[in-house]
């Protein structure tokens, strides 16, 4: 007889050509079909054979001398001629053996009266496997393959469905003991009354309570509402496991996914190297961490098609007013799927969940950073000329040159001075605050996260020695700016992470105003712009002769002392410094 059968079920012989349990066989056998079914992982097929817990490891112990042998039989055939068939380009082939014959016959008698040219899928194979009398439909049966709900199931899925009598609204159990079909005069098929189906929990003359649940279309049953998919003997265990896999495949998915937009954000968006690398190796820890699932059993557990989550949306989740929110939907998606994958992974191996919490605590320093980043980049994006000054000789001194440093538009003023005493410092503080605050000046108090708050500052700036930026941050809280001073590129990306709203980066070159024994220089400057984008200011001797320098190195924000503080004409040096920062 021959046969139509769909791509799926063509991939699925073609694998299973390449197996048999009698060396120098000519014949395609039922077992293998089956381990060619499983190989198939996201056909109906597999999909409900991996439901009941039935793998490829599974086939194997139970038929332990199929032997694989790519070489010998690379290919298939049907109604081969016998010894030594072969392909017309002289590849042996195999016939189908008298179990997997009596099997496709089988599902084909019970479709006949589709009244057209059947083209058999993964699930009627299944079924034809299941339904016949032999070896391995005995083992499906009592593994919980149901004959009776595939065949239901497939009659509603390519559209002859049976209709069970409406006062018992029960599934008739098809016959599984013999070769015939559904009685032509009672439209059903007779009870089963073999061993085997008693095993199965098909004892004779039963019926078995159903919602019309779907099997191959994927769907699960409801407790409560009497479904019984596929078999009684449906070990809970097996299902929970499934459901697990389930779950742990659409949260690594979501997962990679929205590690992977985040990803593109901070590459194309923010340009940021440091905060790439980052995100690339959390990405490839994600696989790492779901390596150990088996993709297979993943993919078997997959249900795209059935999935109601599909179906449900909101209007914001069509919608996005900008980059941020991509970001940050994102940033969110990700956690989740972590969160999901951290619990889920528990059902199937405690240790497993470990890597998934851990990732978890590092996407949130990375997304503090990232979002630290964008926020920086918006709210300094204007400030390219930083000035420190001290508190000067006299407080109308002190006035008079933070007068004229506003007035010649520099973006950020600085106090530091270590010989004041803490009145006479918060006194020039709060000065400093009265003529920055009305023209939009930024005001950073160094040093004293106190003093800032006292003089309500706009942030505070840190060195290596001082507070921590979490520390500074305890006393100033989330809305000020925390400056950091970095004196390597390690301490450069370790300030990044550690929360910096922006970077201090120097010494650059020596000055009159702080000593250093070494001076990273323009090398420091130029590791820094290739590979950080949260706001970052040169310092340490720069002037206008070794502006270009800077410049050059690629970073296009200084913080300068003594070349305007202490310039003869502090505004004039203001002005030179903005036409050159442009």
């Amino acid at each position: 007889m021959k046969y139509v059968f769909t791509a799926a079920v063509e991939r699925a012989l073609a694998e299973a050509a390449a197996w048999s349990s009698t060396p120098d066989s000519d014949s395609l056998e039922a077992p293998a079909v089956l381990l060619g079914l499983l190989t198939e992982t996201e056909c109906r097929a597999a999909i409900t054979l991996a439901r009941l817990g039935i793998d490829l490891a599974a086939v194997q112990r139970k038929w332990p001398d199929l032997t694989r042998s790519d070489a010998r039989y690379p290919a298939w055939g049907q109604e081969a001629p016998v010894p030594g068939p072969a392909a017309s380009n002289g590849t042996p082939v195999r016939r189908f053996a008298p179990d997997l014959e009596a099997s496709l016959a089988e599902v084909t008698r019970r479709f006949r009266t589709f009244g057209r040219s059947i083209e058999l899928a993964t699930e009627h194979v299944l079924l034809g496997l299941a339904a016949a009398d032999h070896e391995v439909s005995r083992w499906l049966v009592r593994q919980g393959v149901r004959p009776a709900s595939l065949d239901e199931e497939i009659r509603r899925l390519h559209g002859e469905e049976q209709v069970c009598p409406s006062d018992s609204g029960s599934v008739i159990p098809l016959e599984v003991g013999s070769s015939r079909g559904p009685s032509e005069d009672e439209g059903q098929a007779e009870d089963v009354t073999g061993p085997e189906s008693r095993d199965a929990g098909l004892s004779s003359g039963s019926s078995v309570p159903s919602t019309r649940c779907s099997v191959l279309s994927t769907q699960y049953s409801v407790p409560g509402t009497q479904c019984a998919p596929l078999g009684t003997q449906h070990s809970t265990a097996a299902q929970d496991r499934l459901r697990a896999f389930r779950i742990i495949d659409a949260a690594a998915n979501r997962g990679r996914e929205g590690l992977r937009v985040v990803e593109d954000y901070v590459r194309f968006v923010l340009d940021d190297l440091h905060l790439t690398r980052l995100l690339k190796q959390l990405r490839h820890d994600l696989t790492a961490a779901l390596g150990r699932f088996s993709l297979g059993e993943r993919l078997a557990a997959r249900e795209t098609q059935a999935d109601v989550g599909t179906r449900v949306a909101t209007s914001a989740e069509r919608s996005r007013e900008d980059s941020a929110a991509v970001l940050a939907a994102n940033f969110a998606r990700l956690q989740e799927s972590l969160r999901s994958l951290e619990e889920f992974a528990k059902v199937l191996d405690r240790d497993a969940s470990v890597p998934f919490e851990q990732l978890r605590y590092r996407s949130y320093t990375l997304q503090r950073a990232v979002e630290t980043t964008r926020a920086g980049l918006e709210r300094l994006g204007h400030a390219r000329l930083y000035v420190l000054m001290d508190g000067c000789g006299t407080l109308d001194a002190f006035r008079r040159l933070a007068g004229q440093l506003v007035a010649s538009g520099v973006h950020v003023i600085q106090l530091r001075d270590k010989s004041l005493d803490d009145r006479r410092l918060i006194e020039r503080a709060r000065t400093l605050r009265e003529i920055t605050g009305p023209a939009g000046v930024l005001f950073i108090m160094n040093d004293r996260p106190d003093l800032a708050v006292l003089s309500r500052a706009d942030g505070v700036h840190l060195g290596q020695e001082e507070l921590s930026v979490k520390d500074a941050r305890t006393i100033v809280g989330p809305d000020k700016l925390v400056g950091v001073s970095a004196h390597s590129i390690e301490q450069a990306r370790q300030a990044v992470l550690d929360g910096a709203n922006y970077l201090g980066v120097g010494p650059t070159f020596p000055s009159n105003t702080k000593h250093f024994a070494e001076f990273p220089g323009v090398a420091l400057v130029r590791a820094v712009a290739q590979e950080i984008r949260l706001p970052a200011f040169a310092i340490g001797g720069i002037n206008p002769e070794n502006l270009p320098l800077v410049l050059g190195s690629g970073l296009s924000r200084v913080a300068v002392s003594g070349a305007v503080a202490g310039a003869a004409d502090p505004a004039a040096a203001v002005r030179m410094f903005l036409a050159a920062l442009k």
